[in-house]
């Protein structure tokens, strides 16, 4: 029965001797809040995977679909913390004699308690998962970003053949086609052509992405053998090829340092909401703590002490 506050006997009103904190109350509410919130985490991440397609086109888009992701953290926060906060609150044991701002205080301290525990409890389970995502996303973008040019460089020694992927890996493989190569303009095998362009490509484009004269000479000299083509011609070729190599690069480089920005402003935004949606959580529970604690209040005691008269 719901009723005033001056409906509860004489000798409740006396509690000086308790702690102003009722832990049991906190830990329930915190309980029901953690379990809330994991429901409801459960809940969004399966509409976000059914909202999502791999086909170009279909499904909800990145931005749509980090907003919605947004929103329904705040949701969650709404609707998990303020009913842990409300149980703290309803569940809390009465306050006699205190002032109304003092009950007030108490009340918004357990919803506050409530929801510290429910979040410790929750980043303990998921957490974990959360940053190692966003840390995986940070690290894959730098590194991928470090390593371009060797990425990009091992590609280019696959598509040459397969003889690139016997001695390509190893920079001492460069210094010993240097130490036997022939002036006189012997021929060298497919294989063997392959593989000494391959690692003149590597090191130039892996150092400082310029190519030196004396690999660029070596080179038009074997392009010159396997073609028509004058020496001239042939230096030309091999400063086309490698200029359209070296910008393929830069490019990768750049694309790469663009995706590692992109993931390292995700990561700080991410962070950054998670912060808004948890103050908005501790502010739900505090609040909802007070309203439950207002209903504990107010709640009516039956006196079953009377006596019933028995008439034979």
């Amino acid at each position: 029965m719901i009723g005033t506050t001056d409906n509860y006997p004489a000798a409740l009103q006396d509690s000086s001797g308790h702690s102003g904190v009722s832990w049991g109350a906190i830990f329930a509410g915190a309980a029901a809040a953690a379990a809330l919130s994991l429901l409801l985490l459960m809940l969004g991440a399966g509409l976000g995977f059914s909202a999502v397609s791999p086909w170009a086109g279909e499904g909800v888009g990145a931005k749509g679909l980090g907003i919605t992701a947004i929103i329904w953290l705040a949701v969650t926060q709404i609707i998990a913390s303020g009913m842990g906060g409300y149980l703290a609150g309803r569940l809390r044991v009465k306050w006699a004699s205190l002032h109304g701002d003092e009950v007030y205080f108490r009340d918004t301290a357990h919803g506050f308690l409530s929801w510290a525990v429910a979040t410790l409890v929750t980043a303990t389970l998921i957490a974990g998962s959360v940053s190692s995502v966003i840390g995986s996303g940070v690290q894959a973008g730098a590194s991928v970003a470090s390593g371009a040019a060797t990425a990009m460089s091992s590609a280019a020694g696959s598509a040459a053949g397969s003889s690139a992927n016997n001695g390509s890996g190893n920079s001492s493989d460069y210094f010993i086609d240097t130490l036997f190569r022939d002036d006189r303009g012997t021929a060298v095998s497919e294989d063997a052509a392959h593989g000494i362009v391959t690692r003149i490509f590597v090191r130039s484009l892996g150092n400082d992405g310029q190519l030196s004269a004396d690999d660029r000479t070596y080179l038009a000299q074997i392009v010159a053998q396997r073609t028509n083509l004058t020496q001239a011609e042939a230096e030309q070729r091999v400063d086309q090829v490698y200029a359209k190599a070296h910008q393929a690069i830069e490019e990768a480089k750049v694309k790469a340092k663009e995706a590692a920005d992109t993931a390292a402003k995700v990561a700080a935004w991410t962070t950054l909401w998670m912060f808004i949606t948890l103050l908005i959580g501790a502010f739900f529970a505090s609040l909802c703590a007070t309203f439950g604690g207002r209903r504990r209040d107010a709640v009516t005691y039956i006196d079953h002490t009377t006596t019933t008269t028995v008439v034979r």
